[in-house]
């Protein structure tokens, strides 16, 4: 599915856009189920009174669809290796972002979270450690067309690369995203990139790729998915083999190491 340049463009830049990874018929009916979730009416901007709506994940038949794309669990394959992936059942969560005015509150540079600290449903303690135990990638599935004026992801390029080092003292334990702040701040020179494109397009990101969200100025609001690819089990850095996938040389090279590709 994915050329070598791009999987070579995954491990420097920290993403690689499939486009069409799944069918525009499906992407209008995933977007359609949510625009009655949101209980907001399309034809309306009146009723658009929110900057951001957040909705939980679903597994009804469209999200299910785009979630078992062939494209995508071969991307999967190459990107994280054959049986290192838990296939999803549906997606979410989806960040639903309306035109405003208003500040949507939720958009500061950070990568997310993978797996629970003390307490699970406090998600803002939730951990990242160097092995990226329990998320593969976070993904971005676009249900909508997005374009720079619909308040697309912003992508700082190559980021994932500064995150091992500063991971790395914390250990297996992790730490929670806010004490990364400094780190995030300190991707600031790098350059940006946006998550634009069609409905039916999926950016696969690295889990430790900087990104953030940002004010809708625009006319049309932004329907788009980012669930993560779980891991069956940690990131392994020292393979006796010395076959590491995409995700794994990246880390490797953030950390100063070679990295060597899988056969």
């Amino acid at each position: 599915m994915l050329t070598d340049s791009q999987v070579d463009a995954f491990i420097t830049d920290g993403f690689v856009k499939v486009e069409q990874a799944f069918p525009r018929e499906v992407a209008d009916a995933g977007r359609a189920f949510l625009w009655r979730e949101t209980g907001c009416d399309p034809e309306d901007p009146a009723t658009w009174t929110q900057p951001v709506i957040r909705l939980n994940g679903y597994g009804d038949e469209p999200f299910r669809a785009a979630a078992g794309a062939p494209a995508l669990h071969e991307a999967f394959d190459q990107l994280v290796g054959q049986d290192r992936w838990v296939p999803r059942k549906g997606l979410g969560t989806f960040p639903i972002r309306f035109p405003s005015s208003e500040s949507p509150g939720d958009d500061g540079w950070h990568i997310d979270a993978s797996f629970p600290g003390d307490d699970p449903t406090d998600y803002f303690n939730w951990r990242i450690n160097i092995h990226s135990k329990g998320r593969a990638l976070l993904m971005l599935f676009l249900f909508s067309d997005i374009t720079a004026e619909d308040a697309p992801t912003r992508i700082r390029v190559g980021s994932h690369l500064r995150l091992p080092k500063a991971l790395s003292p914390f250990g297996e334990s992790g730490v929670a995203m806010p004490g990364l702040l400094e780190t995030y701040a300190a991707t600031a020179d790098l350059p940006q990139a946006l998550a634009i494109g069609r409905a039916g397009d999926v950016y696969l990101c690295h889990p430790f790729l900087v990104h953030a969200a940002q004010p809708h100025r625009g006319r049309t609001p932004r329907f788009l998915a980012q669930p993560p690819l779980e891991l069956r089990e940690p990131c392994v850095l020292d393979r006796l083999d010395g076959v590491y996938s995409p995700v794994e040389q990246a880390i490797r090279l953030g950390l100063g190491h070679s990295a060597v590709a899988v056969e």
